[in-house]
């Protein structure tokens, strides 16, 4: 009689665990339905592109020639909207909160990634909370000064700054960002003093550069080019690994023995975390075309960019080194309480 109770029980434990297998495998099967469904209708409305700094400023305006091509792909409008203040955080974390479903996304560039080490409590964490589309280009900024700044060469600039320690100023887009942490890496390795003074975006950092406010400002050409073409700004050096093609008679820091000093950076496209494996395919695919049309490259080129394309994958691994990379020069002397005004 017993033996009898344990086949009957052995025999609906089996069928409970038949029926959670089926239900379990018929929920996968409706998500994954689900999921594929989102992806094959995607995009069915206005996308928006999140922006975390300044119109004007050099990722805005990439990201307007990127929104502007995007929208033919995708056939659906790109709204681009600018979110800047602490160091990108403010745009970065309306990307993380923003559902994961491929209508909000978010322009990153190298300078961002600082925010990790600067900024506690961080509002989202980067590696978890977003979701790496694709790398759109390489950027190699210049070493710019004013014009009316006597010298005419960055061993002139050397020597100048070790004369006078803590006197000549430099102008950055905020803390953390590109033109600050090139600087730092720049005074360090060339064992010089300067004062720096954050403003709010490219365009402001610029201007004070073209005003005398400052003396030197790093910079790519995409902020630069007009003013030194007219000569209102004396362009020194590259510090790309090889000369420009658009603009060939800029030396490159390692041709002129600093090759310690060579900088670079990039921006990128992500989404919020859990955004469909297929919507992020898409998106990447899309972008990565559009990064490779030759007009692209060629405007690219003008600013002393190269495209990139990476996919998610590389893309990822990319972030995880510049945060330890990015990291390390935080803890060497980037504080929030660096000079000037202390606008980001």
């Amino acid at each position: 009689m017993s033996g009898n109770i344990q086949v009957r029980t052995a025999r609906r434990t089996s069928m409970r665990l038949a029926a959670a297998l089926i239900a379990g495998a018929l929920c996968f099967s409706i998500a994954t339905a689900a999921c594929d469904a989102h992806a094959a209708g995607y995009p069915e409305r206005s996308i928006k592109l999140i922006v975390p700094t300044t119109a004007g400023s050099g990722p805005d305006v990439l990201a307007r020639l990127v929104g502007e091509r995007l929208v033919a792909s995708m056939g659906q409008p790109v709204v681009v909207e600018n979110r800047p203040g602490a160091i990108g955080t403010i745009g970065l974390n309306a990307v993380a909160k923003a559902p994961p479903d491929g209508y909000t996304l978010g322009i990153i560039t190298t300078a961002y990634l600082a925010a990790q080490s600067l900024i506690a409590p961080m509002p989202y964490d980067t590696e978890r909370d977003l979701s790496p589309v694709v790398v759109i280009n390489w950027a190699y900024p210049n070493l710019n000064i004013r014009s009316t700044l006597p010298v005419y060469s960055v061993s002139e600039l050397v020597s100048e700054a070790k004369a006078k320690p803590g006197v000549l100023k430099y102008s950055s887009q905020g803390i953390a960002t590109a033109g600050h942490l090139g600087m730092k890496l720049f005074e360090q390795q060339m064992g010089i003093e300067l004062v720096h003074v954050p403003y709010k975006g490219g365009p402001a950092a610029t201007t004070a550069l073209l005003r005398g406010e400052v003396d030197i400002c790093i910079a790519g050409m995409v902020t630069m080019a007009p003013y030194v073409k007219s000569g209102a700004i004396r362009a020194l050096a590259t510090f790309a690994p090889r000369r420009s093609a658009a603009h060939p008679e800029l030396p490159t820091m390692a041709e002129l023995g600093y090759p310690q000093v060579e900088f670079s950076g990039w921006s990128g496209v992500v989404a919020p975390a859990g955004t469909p494996p297929e919507v992020i395919e898409r998106l990447s695919m899309a972008l990565a075309d559009i990064v490779a049309q030759p007009d692209m490259k060629e405007r690219l080129g003008q600013w002393d960019m190269e495209p990139a394309g990476l996919g998610p994958p590389e893309f990822r691994r990319l972030i995880h080194s510049e945060l330890q990379r990015y990291g390390r020069l935080v803890r060497e002397g980037v504080s929030l309480s660096h000079g000037g005004t202390g606008a980001y």
